[in-house]
């Protein structure tokens, strides 16, 4: 696909600069190196509202002292400036409320005293926001602290693990074994037949949210084929060729998701209820509708994400 690297998360040329990953301490006394600032996997926003950029703090600002962990190298950016990530997590602010953090949309935000005129906002709330390296640079620190979060031990012989590496590797001692950053094959899928998509959404969602259907690939099993085990596991429809159009790296926690399309062979659904709530087949004017606000009960997809990005490029007809 022409569009395919425009979704978000798309890529933005960084230098990733891998080769100095292991020899970072000329750059972390860098006067010109800048990080990144995470809270609870928000990012640190400036003027969320409106031209949304992600904040850059030289690595002595003041609020970094809550960082429990080394800074995460992400790459060298165009002047050759390097940035870095930080996660201030152990940071409390007052009045925080865990159940609006943990909400489906959680559109809470948060101000650290030594940061005034930035906020920690929900990623998923300013994606769409962000410029291309801005969404790549969150992107990318966000799924690295998420897998360090769960890998702390080794998954050889159970010892405790260390990174290396600048935050891209950890190392086990005990054992010797050594673990890269984990990332979850996903294939999401615009299943259609003549002027219809299928769209499904899971228990839990907010009312009138549908999305393509999509599932995690299975070991030993091509993309093609977990797009049509998963649309038969999910609604018994039967999908014939099956192409793929672009991807998405989304850290929600650590997933590579694979959009294709795909043409359906049979029309009845039949639900299965332990994978989605409900599933159904809506017409290109009826997306249009919920795409302009104007569907009497159905919401667009998330703007920012794939499905919304292979939607609207159905609706204009540019999937090649």
């Amino acid at each position: 696909m022409k569009l395919a690297e425009t979704v978000t998360f798309g890529g933005s040329g960084l230098d990733r600069a891998a080769a100095q990953r292991g020899e970072v301490d000329a750059l972390l006394r860098a006067v010109t190196s800048r990080t990144i600032v995470l809270w609870r996997g928000k990012p640190l926003v400036l003027d969320p509202d409106g031209d949304a950029q992600v904040l850059r703090l030289p690595l002595d600002h003041p609020a970094l002292h809550m960082a429990e962990e080394a800074p995460i190298f992400l790459g060298i950016e165009e002047g050759g400036a390097a940035i870095f990530a930080q996660d201030i997590s152990s940071w409390h602010p007052i009045g925080a409320e865990d159940a609006a953090i943990d909400a489906f949309a959680d559109r809470s935000r948060q101000q650290h005293p030594e940061l005034p005129d930035a906020l920690f906002v929900e990623l998923r709330m300013v994606m769409s926001a962000l410029s291309s390296r801005d969404a790549e640079l969150v992107a990318t620190a966000l799924a690295l602290f998420n897998w360090h979060r769960s890998h702390g031990f080794c998954a050889r012989c159970g010892a405790p693990s260390h990174v290396v590496q600048a935050g891209w590797q950890r190392n086990c001692d005990s054992c010797g074994a050594y673990h890269f950053p984990r990332t979850d094959p996903v294939v999401i899928m615009l299943i259609t037949r003549g002027n219809q998509v299928l769209m499904g959404r899971s228990p839990g969602w907010p009312e009138g949210m549908y999305s393509l259907l999509a599932g995690f690939v299975e070991p030993g099993e091509t993309i093609e084929a977990a797009v049509r085990r998963e649309v038969w596991e999910e609604a018994a429809v039967k999908v014939g060729v099956v192409q793929y159009v672009a991807s998405q790296p989304w850290a929600f926690p650590n997933s590579l998701m694979m959009g294709c399309a795909g043409e359906a062979l049979s029309e009845e659904i039949t639900i299965d209820p332990n994978e989605i709530e409900d599933a159904c087949w809506f017409s290109r004017e009826e997306i249009m509708q919920a795409f302009a606000g104007r569907h009497p009960h159905l919401k667009p997809a998330r703007e920012g994400a794939i499905a919304h990005f292979m939607l609207r490029n159905w609706l204009a007809d540019r999937m090649d």
